[in-house]
């Protein structure tokens, strides 16, 4: 799709490091994806071709992005860089720290996700990005909310694939080509679960320690028993790892909004795309300091009436308003019986 691939001029080198970190290594190679840009209501506006990577070499890391955006909208004027991206990153699985040009801040690995904070001076914008690379290795689920202060302004999400050989093997490259011609597809669908049958997301996620050790395995089944076309009964739980929980609440939809009514948790989530950002505080008799934040990416959803079989989640755990874990995983679909 006549993508460049000339990396852009390096950044000044960030410290040296003798190896690699764990996160360092699961990203090798080259990563392509169409991730999607949308408005901060969740209206689609394009895409961006991009080609990524994150390459150590003589103990030094540098993060290379090449591409561009298609469309953008009432956007493209801010998302448009002119230039390739390229920046130095100090390398650990402790903090990732972006030392510029394009990106500063910093990144925390739980495992195969990471949970970044920077700014972008060419965008002009704060970013929180959530990167999990999924169980096959090769899949990874990408999103950047941004922001003016505290205020959204838009979000990029979609997935990208990796390759190691796209210049020199053509069958690489028909792969990235269906992969990609898929994300184009897929972009602008909206997340909506299904609302005529009942079933569960069910799979088994890691759960991460705010100290980012891991603590276990943990059971996972999202339960949907949907009692009208905009209302469904969510009954989760989570079992396993010192993580036993189990709740009910009455989730309504508006467009791509979504509100969960008790009676176990109250809050809401906002949707981009594919993806739907919640946020809810659970409720019980006698108190409950508990909070979460997520993200729940509906990975194959397609154009037309299917809801799409996988779901990539990851929820941040907050007792009070300090992080005490992190839960990620991939679920897939059983319909009921």
């Amino acid at each position: 799709m006549g993508e460049p691939t000339a990396p852009a001029p390096a950044p000044a080198p960030a410290p040296a490091a003798a190896e690699p970190s764990e996160w360092q290594q699961r990203i090798a190679g080259e990563w392509h994806g169409r991730p999607s840009l949308f408005t901060a209501t969740g209206v689609w506006q394009g895409f961006e071709k991009i080609r990524r990577s994150s390459v150590f070499a003589d103990g030094v890391t540098t993060y290379f992005m090449d591409g561009g955006l298609v469309g953008g909208g009432e956007l493209a004027g801010r998302y448009r860089l002119g230039a390739p991206f390229a920046f130095g990153v100090i390398d650990s699985d402790a903090d990732r720290v972006y030392t510029g040009p394009d990106f500063f801040g910093t990144g925390q690995p739980y495992g195969s996700f990471v949970d970044s904070h920077y700014y972008g001076p060419g965008w002009q914008v704060d970013l929180n990005t959530w990167n999990q690379v999924l169980p096959d290795g090769e899949t990874q689920v990408y999103s950047s909310m941004l922001y003016q202060g505290w205020t959204v302004v838009g979000c990029f999400n979609g997935v990208y694939t990796r390759s190691f050989d796209y210049d020199t093997n053509p069958d690489t490259r028909e792969r990235v080509a269906r992969f990609l011609s898929a994300e184009e597809r897929r972009g602008p669908v909206p997340y909506i679960l299904p609302t005529k049958q009942a079933g569960a997301f069910t799979g088994s996620c890691a759960l991460w320690g705010a100290d980012q050790q891991l603590r276990g395995e943990v059971a996972v089944r999202l339960g949907l028993e949907p009692i009208d076309l905009l209302r469904t009964r969510r009954v989760v739980s989570w079992a396993g790892a010192g993580l036993d929980r189990r709740y009910a609440v009455e989730q309504r939809r508006d467009g791509d909004r979504l509100f969960f009514e008790g009676p176990d948790a109250w809050g809401n989530a906002q949707g981009f795309g594919r993806a739907s950002y919640p946020s809810w505080h659970f409720h019980a008799d006698g108190g409950d300091v508990w909070k979460v934040k997520g993200r729940e990416f509906a990975i194959d959803a397609e154009p037309g009436m299917s809801a799409g079989g996988r779901l990539a989640v990851v929820y941040e755990l907050f007792r009070g308003n300090v992080l005490d874990s992190v839960l990620h995983g991939l679920l897939a679909w059983e319909p009921a019986g």
